[in-house]
Formats: C-alpha cells, structure tokens, sequence
C-alpha cells in the first residue's frame, strides 16, 4: 500500500531547496522573497490593528511552565497567532509555513508536527539578550523563524539588529521588511540589539512533539 507522501506527485521547490541547504551547511537561512510584498504589507497591517486594540501582552523567558517577565532581559510585547481564527493575511502566512513544513517533513524527515507564532513589537530602548530556543525542560523547537514587517523606511540606524553568535563569528542581521531568517533553535544563540525605533515581526518555532 502506498503511503500520502508516495501517492502525492513531488515537485522539487527552489526556494526551500535553498534553505535546507543554507541550513545544513551554516545553520541559518536568510530569504528576502519568502512572502510578496502585498503580503508583506498586509501582516504588518495587520500587527497595527491588533497593536491599536491594545491586546499585547509583555513577553516572557521560559516556557508555559515556568515563564517570568524580565524587563532586563527581553522587552518586547507579543500577541500569539492562532491559525483556526485568523484574518486572510495571516492565513496566507500559515498556508505558507505549512507547506514549507510539509516540504521539510517530506525531504528531511524532521518530524515537525506543531508550530507556535506569535507578532512582536519591540517598543523604543528595548532588546532581549543573548539566548537560546530551547528550554531545559522543552526540547521540542527545532527550526525559529522570523519575519520582519518593519516599514519600507527601515534604516540599520534604526537599531534591532538579530546578532546569530557561530562557531567562529557574530552574524548581524538587518531587520529589513520582508527578510525572514530561519535558525535551528537548539544551536544557535542570538540576541536583539537595542531598538531605537519600534521593531516589527512575525517570531516562531517548528516543533516536533
């Protein structure tokens, strides 16, 4: 008997192929054309509106079981996304990460099998300090991602910048509109620099069970 995966015709995808093999050569990704510009636009209008609504919460370290908010560590502001009630931009967003995770699951056998997103903004003198994904208790993070929907406008002196701390240097990343990068979340420390202006994006992980 066939399996889903041998019943449904293959067809190899460019762009993924470049960040598996980003990925496993470097252990991040940086894509600048992972969504349209419309799309883009659409998710950081989106952020706005929820933003004006005042529905933000303060952010925590540590998981679920043991998260406490420390402002001299991490000062962003989230609110969680959740696919089964969400605007049409955002359901453009996750139809895109589910079939780069169906993709990842078929070619790499990551096993991923939940997702966990959430908007952030970084207010004005805020940052979160260099870090891991992972949890002592909770291994499940496999890949993060982020999607920066900052404005057109965007300046590196605008600060924000995401640090990826290698083996033998520091990558600094601009968080330029549209730039995703992804990272394996239980390999690579990272921080975000000092925000001089309000910091936009989509933050998230890939998990396996």
């Amino acid at each position: 008997m066939s399996t889903l995966f041998e019943a449904i015709p293959f067809v190899e995808n460019p762009l993924y192929e470049r960040i598996i093999s980003d990925i496993a050569r470097q252990k991040y990704a940086i894509i600048d054309d992972f969504f349209k510009d419309d799309t883009v636009l659409a998710l950081r209008t989106a952020l706005l509106e929820k933003y004006e609504d005042d529905v933000f919460k303060k952010s925590a370290i540590g998981n679920k079981t043991n998260a406490v908010v420390k402002k001299a560590i991490r000062g962003d502001i989230i609110l969680w996304m959740d696919e089964r009630f969400c605007n049409a931009a955002e359901q453009l967003f996750f139809n895109k990460i589910n079939d780069l995770k169906d993709y990842l699951n078929r070619t790499c056998f990551l096993g991923i099998n939940q997702k966990e997103f959430h908007y952030a903004v970084y207010p004005k003198d805020t940052f979160y300090k260099r870090h891991l994904d992972t949890f002592m208790n909770d291994d499940r993070r496999r890949l993060s991602f982020v999607c920066y929907l900052n404005s057109e406008d965007w300046q590196p002196k605008n600060g924000g910048e995401l640090v990826l701390y290698l083996e033998n240097e520091a990558k600094t990343i601009y968080p330029f509109p549209g730039k995703v990068v992804i990272f394996e979340s239980n390999v690579l420390e990272h921080e975000v620099k000092p925000v001089h202006t309000p910091r936009l994006s989509i933050t998230g992980w890939l998990k396996t069970r």
